[in-house]
């Protein structure tokens, strides 16, 4: 795993506790807010009793909880989210707990349970390793993997509600370093039953490039987390902000054949170049066939329940009796019948443009075109 340069063993490269190159692990004891780099550097021992890895069952939550683990690139809308998510099941009656894991975050706007911020902070780890925002976010991620007895300690107060965890936005956690994978790892042996909600902007789907892009960063996150997931078009009421989609919704929520992406990448004299590898990266992604989105905007109640019905189905807290639930409810999560296609075609009506309402903007500034050019 990456470590910081300065985070260099005390003890001698020939001791068994340290790793080839002289580097040790961090400690379980030391918070880098203190500022002393001599007590950063301290390894830990393999045998430490607080070791969560090895804590016995005893000491961990005997009931089955429940909850979503929100990730996603920088501004998908993670945080709002949350904030919108913690809002609609507190109103069905949940009990919502929010954890937030990102130690950048310092503007909370939800009601927040656990906050990392008590731990380490982002700032601190910078100014204290000179590290930039990129390495001090694993750092981070890695000190509270060295550190889950403290989360341990801070989730037991909250034992019987819903738990949304606010996770940092760099993508590299969920891609490439162990750090987040080990702490849910952790968090299903306490008995945690989490599922994976990877939030990505809707107006990506206006350009062919980053639609791909996104396909392969959230097909790359499903193999890394190892967690049930659903994947969120965030931010539905802007999707043409940027552009027009080329195809109908559905054709992006459930990706569909992306040979057809491949031509209108062709066009670009850019991208034509690179037909055979941008070729290869879509049989890869069609391949394994597990990539499919959901449309989302926070503020409209109908997608957040066809998100929450997605969500409960997959950490099967639909099965459980947790709440009063009707056997009509129970079968439409068993057998499907919330049509993804219903689900794009309802918010293609609603936040896509039609063809016809296309042509009469394209006409209305032609028309202001001829009118102003006369008036010159």
């Amino acid at each position: 795993m990456l470590r910081s340069s300065a985070a260099v063993c005390e003890l001698g490269p020939t001791d068994p506790d340290c790793k080839e190159g002289g580097e040790g692990r961090l400690s379980s004891t030391t918070s880098p807010c203190s500022g002393h780099s001599s007590a950063l550097l301290r390894p830990v021992s393999m045998t430490n009793p607080r070791d969560p890895v090895k804590m016995s069952e005893e000491s961990r939550p005997r009931t089955v909880i429940f909850g979503q683990i929100v990730i996603g690139p920088p501004g998908s809308g993670k945080t709002t989210y949350c904030l919108g998510m913690q809002e609609f099941l507190s109103k069905l009656g949940r009990k919502v707990a929010v954890v937030n894991l990102d130690p950048a975050n310092d503007l909370i706007p939800y009601q927040c349970c656990v906050d990392i911020g008590e731990l380490v902070k982002l700032d601190d780890v910078m100014d204290g390793l000179g590290l930039g925002p990129n390495g001090g976010l694993i750092y981070c991620m890695e000190y509270l993997e060295e550190n889950l007895d403290w989360l341990l300690d801070k989730l037991e107060q909250f034992k019987d509600c819903y738990f949304l965890f606010d996770c940092p936005g760099q993508v590299e956690l969920y891609t490439h370093n162990c750090s987040v994978r080990n702490i849910l790892a952790q968090l299903t042996k306490w008995n945690f039953r989490l599922t994976a909600v990877h939030l990505v902007d809707s107006h990506y789907c206006t350009d062919p490039a980053k639609f791909i892009s996104i396909l392969c960063t959230s097909l790359s996150t499903m193999l890394q987390v190892e967690l049930p997931h659903v994947n969120i078009l965030s931010k539905m009421d802007l999707i043409e902000q940027f552009g027009k989609l080329a195809f109908n919704l559905d054709y992006y929520t459930e990706v569909l054949d992306l040979s057809y992406l491949l031509d209108h990448l062709a066009k670009d004299p850019f991208f034509k170049s690179f037909r055979r590898l941008n070729k290869k990266l879509v049989e890869v992604i069609e391949d394994y066939g597990l990539v499919s989105f959901i449309p989302l905007n926070v503020q409209d109640k109908e997608t957040m329940k066809h998100v929450m019905r997605a969500v409960d189905k997959a950490n099967g807290y639909c099965f459980g009796d947790s709440e009063q639930r009707t056997l009509e409810a129970m079968m439409s999560a068993a057998v499907g019948a919330d049509f993804q296609f219903t689900m794009s075609m309802d918010a293609q009506e609603k936040y896509v443009k039609s063809t016809e309402e296309n042509v009469e903007e394209e006409l209305m500034q032609l028309s202001h075109a001829h009118t102003d050019f006369n008036t010159t």
